[in-house]
Order: structure tokens, then C-alpha cells, then sequence
């Protein structure tokens, strides 16, 4: 209870600092990003819009082209190639691979045995001597050669490239950084800008082609062709079906009365006897 009666206090206000700046380089990127910028996307928007292009016709010759062509290759190709591999690897390779393997096995492995138990010595010796060939010429390349070198090294060369990377290499490298950071920034917004350029273009087609060719095709379905569907249908296509059947019936009809004049009435089916009675009093299975 006496913490939550007690008054808070409030915070103390601290000194806000300034963010630090992300490009302190002030004028001089000013001067580069604008120039920069206009010239890229220049260059970039006829780019962004032949690259649109070809992603679209590559995705169609992808899709309807290449792939159907590739299906057939693939079955040529495992027709030609694959089955006859598969052949030369079970009924040559195969049995060669188990041969080599015994002879490897059974000749050259007892072979490398023996040369290695007759050479071990050998070896060992000149292992030996070259290394103390090795050390000896170490040392003396490194009294001779290495030390000297180091020497020259620390007082002929370092100095002069820290001086140059100092004074020359890093602001050189500086403003490099800021030319190559501003044109990235500026491809990024020239892309985009390009992006809806594209797409305001696309839209714009889109708009013209369903305006010249959608619109009146489908007014002239509507209007036209509908209507003229309905009056052939009703006109000439429901008469022409029922003079077909009237037709249709009329020859049933006249082969029906052929068959009648020629063969006569067909006989009705003769009563089958089931051999069942018919009088009240019926068999039962007692009986």
C-alpha cells in the first residue's frame, strides 16, 4: 500500500543529442544523387520495358513451346540414350567393374603389400635426409633472404603505402562510395519508376485493345449475332428438326405397313403352362 500511495517522480529529462546524420557528405551528394538519378532512369525505363517484353514472350515459349518440345526430346533422348546405357551397364560395365575388382583384390593388393614392406625402409631414411637437408637450407635462406627482406620491407615500403592509403586511396575511396552508393540508390528508383511505367503502358494497351476489338465483338455478339441465332433457330433449324421427324415417323410408319402387307400380322405369344392349378383347392408342400 505505501508503494502504491507513494508519489512518483518524474523522469528526469534527458539532453536529446542529434541522430547523426546518415550521409554527412552534404553538398557533394546533393550535387551527385540528382544528375545521377535523371540519367539512370533514362537509361533504365527502354531497358525495364524490353525486359517486360521478353519475360512475357519467354513465359509463353516456356509454357506452349519449350516444354512440349522438351517432353519429346526427353523421350528421344532416353529412347537413344538411356536404354542402351542401361544395357552396356548391367550386361559390360558391370561385369567388368567385378573382374577389375578381383583382380585388384587378389594381384595388385598382395603386389602393393610386398613393395610397401620392401620400400619402408627406403623411405624412411630419405625422409631423414630431407629433412635435414630441409632445415639446414631454411635456416640459411632465412639469414640470407628473409630478415634482409623484412628490413627493406619495413623501411622502403610500409611507410610509403601508408601514406598513400592515407592521403590518396581512402578519400578516393570515400568518394567512389558515395558515387557508387547514390547510382544503386538511383537503379533501385529508376527500376521502380520504370515498373510503373511499364504498368501504366500495359494498362493502356489493355484498354485500347478491349475498346478496338473486345467492345465491338461482343456488341456485335449481343446484337447482332444473338438475335439472328434466334431467329435461325426458331425460322429454320425448329421447322427443318420437325419436318425431319414427321419424315422420320412417316417411313417407320410406311416400312411398319410394308412388313404387314408382306408377312402378315405378327403372331400374338403362345400361353406359357406353368402347371399350376387354378381351382380353389391348390397343392401345398404337405401334400
Amino acid at each position: 500500500m505505501d508503494m502504491q500511495n507513494r508519489p512518483q517522480r518524474p523522469p528526469q529529462s534527458r539532453p536529446q543529442s542529434r541522430p547523426p546524420s546518415q550521409h554527412p557528405e552534404g553538398c557533394l551528394v546533393v550535387a551527385i544523387r540528382i544528375p545521377v538519378r535523371i540519367f539512370v532512369f533514362l537509361v533504365v525505363l527502354p531497358v525495364r520495358l524490353l525486359w517486360d517484353a521478353f519475360a512475357a514472350t519467354a513465359r509463353f515459349l516456356w509454357r506452349y513451346v519449350l516444354a512440349p518440345v522438351g517432353r519429346a526430346a526427353g523421350l528421344v533422348l532416353h529412347a537413344l540414350l538411356v536404354v542402351p546405357l542401361v544395357w552396356l551397364y548391367r550386361h559390360l560395365l558391370t561385369p567388368l567393374g567385378h573382374a577389375l575388382r578381383w583382380f585388384h583384390a587378389r594381384v595388385l593388393t598382395p603386389i602393393g603389400h610386398a613393395l610397401v614392406r620392401l620400400l619402408t625402409p627406403v623411405v624412411k631414411i630419405l625422409e631423414q635426409v630431407l629433412g635435414m637437408l630441409g632445415t639446414a637450407l631454411y635456416r640459411i635462406a632465412r639469414v640470407l633472404l628473409v630478415l634482409p627482406a623484412l628490413a627493406v620491407w619495413r623501411w622502403l615500403l610500409v611507410l610509403p603505402a601508408l601514406a598513400l592509403w592515407r592521403w590518396i586511396l581512402a578519400p578516393a575511396g570515400r568518394v567512389l562510395g558515395i558515387v557508387l552508393r547514390e547510382t544503386g540508390e538511383a537503379l533501385g528508383h529508376a527500376w521502380r519508376a520504370a515498373g510503373y511505367v511499364a504498368r501504366a503502358v500495359g494498362r493502356v494497351i489493355g484498354t485500347l485493345f478491349r475498346w478496338i476489338f473486345l467492345t465491338p465483338a461482343r456488341w456485335m455478339y449481343r446484337t447482332v449475332l444473338t438475335p439472328v441465332g434466334h431467329v435461325v433457330r426458331d425460322l429454320v433449324l425448329h421447322p427443318v428438326a420437325e419436318a425431319a421427324r414427321a419424315i422420320g415417323r412417316a417411313v417407320r410408319q410406311a416400312r411398319a405397313d410394308l412388313r404387314r402387307a408382306l408377312f402378315g400380322e405378327p403372331r400374338p405369344p403362345a400361353p406359357v403352362n406353368r402347371r399350376e392349378p387354378t381351382g380353389r383347392d391348390t397343392r401345398t408342400l404337405d401334400e
